[in-house]
């Protein structure tokens, strides 16, 4: 098998027009279309038509982390707009940070930075609220910002009056009152993203519900999403792309659950799901190389190595259970930066839902890395019936033959 670090970026790309980016969200959730790929075959459903789909032994696993209002717009005293993306807190958990009530330091980009010289930067909104930023350093591209603000509220009540949702860049406009309804799953939960774990927009109470009426289980984990997944890929060869960085927090509880249904059809719902579940696998993998104080930070090419060990699923998630259980914790929190590419395979996966992604991106490496070249025959056929594209496109559902 070739080395997957020498995959040529080129050979994931394809012609994406401007007017298939789908730009606002279809008017009902589960109005959206699904393609569904099986046995080569490709196959066109609304995404209402899911819970009929989808087979009774299938365990979705959906990422219940909320976009936060990540956007703020502030002012020098000299009138200057200053704009702040809000990233992630700088050494304190993502839940003590957007629970804070007093300053906390933000890993941040910073728009128009170069005329902010010195000194803070304000942002006032109508009722009173006033928030304060201070430069404290710069690291590369981004910018450790000390930000505070005048009243008693925590951190994620403050940007969900001073801040907006912060949508992908290559949807072209500005963020507008319905999009902090839309750009957001029925089961968001957990403050932390930068942007949706997008193939969860498709799901209503209603979906859900029928499927579990129809004895479709469900679990939930949580990966922040980072303003690192609409990074692009540069490079020619995928092994020079530096893979970005996400937290994951998962319970104990959903552990246990896991693994009572390790028999199930694990079916992710999003990449975000994909990554969380494989992440674990690999630190189970890293649990029996290392011992019970390996970390949970996953590097993006461990997979690629040699290990010692060849664990079932149902190993993987009892060992990473008894390291919890060993260490009095109630849940898994750590890193990942797995890539997953052409080549890898896939450990807790058996089927997934994912959106259409970006010629030449990572998120397309991880979706033919599950189906093969099919992935071709999807998107042309896709672009060819006029299906939409992206965060606020239309869905597909890919299932191990």
């Amino acid at each position: 098998m070739r080395n997957p670090k020498d995959i040529r970026i080129e050979d994931y790309n394809y012609p994406l027009p401007e007017n298939r980016i789908a730009k606002y969200p279809v008017k009902e959730r589960d109005a959206s279309r699904l393609l569904h790929l099986t046995d080569g075959i490709v196959k066109e459903y609304k995404f209402r038509d899911v819970p009929a789909l989808l087979p009774a032994e299938s365990l979705l696993v959906f990422n219940e982390t909320k976009v936060v209002q990540a956007r703020l717009l502030f002012r020098k005293e000299t009138g200057a707009h200053i704009e702040v993306f809000i990233l992630e807190p700088y050494n304190t958990d993502i839940q003590t940070a957007f629970q804070s009530t007093v300053p906390l330091q933000w890993k941040c980009f910073v728009g128009n930075a170069k005329k902010w010289k010195s000194g803070p930067v304000s942002l006032k909104i109508d009722n009173g609220l006033h928030l304060r930023a201070k430069k404290i350093k710069q690291e590369e591209n981004t910018f450790i910002l000390e930000i505070s603000w005048n009243s008693e509220q925590t951190f994620s009540e403050v940007l969900l009056q001073a801040g907006e949702i912060p949508l992908p860049p290559y949807l072209k406009r500005k963020a507008e009152a319905t999009d902090r309804k839309r750009y957001q799953t029925v089961f968001a939960k957990n403050d932390g993203s930068v942007a949706a774990p997008t193939a969860g927009l498709h799901f209503t109470p209603g979906i859900i519900e029928q499927l579990h009426n129809k004895g479709v289980q469900s679990e939930k984990v949580t990966l922040h999403v980072g303003a690192g997944t609409f990074k692009p890929v540069v490079e020619e060869k995928i092994g020079n792309h530096d893979m970005h960085n996400e937290k994951i927090v998962i319970s104990l509880h959903t552990l246990k659950r896991l693994h009572e249904q390790s028999e199930k059809i694990f079916t992710p719902v999003g990449t975000t799901s994909v990554r969380t579940l494989e992440s674990i696998y690999w630190y189970a993998v890293k649990i029996a190389d290392e011992g019970a104080n390996a970390e949970f930070n996953i590097e993006q090419w461990f997979p690629y190595r040699t290990h010692n060990t060849q664990l079932t699923r149902k190993k993987a998630l009892e060992i990473v259970i008894d390291t919890l259980i060993s260490k009095n914790r109630e849940q898994l929190t750590g890193e990942t930066r797995l890539m997953i590419v052409p080549g890898y395979r896939y450990m807790m996966a058996d089927a997934m839902f994912t959106n259409f992604h970006q010629p030449k991106s990572t998120l397309l490496l991880l979706v033919s890395a599950f189906i093969g070249e099919q992935w071709k025959d999807a998107y042309r056929y896709a672009l060819d019936n006029e299906f939409r594209f992206l965060s606020y496109g239309d869905s597909c559902y890919f299932k191990k033959e």
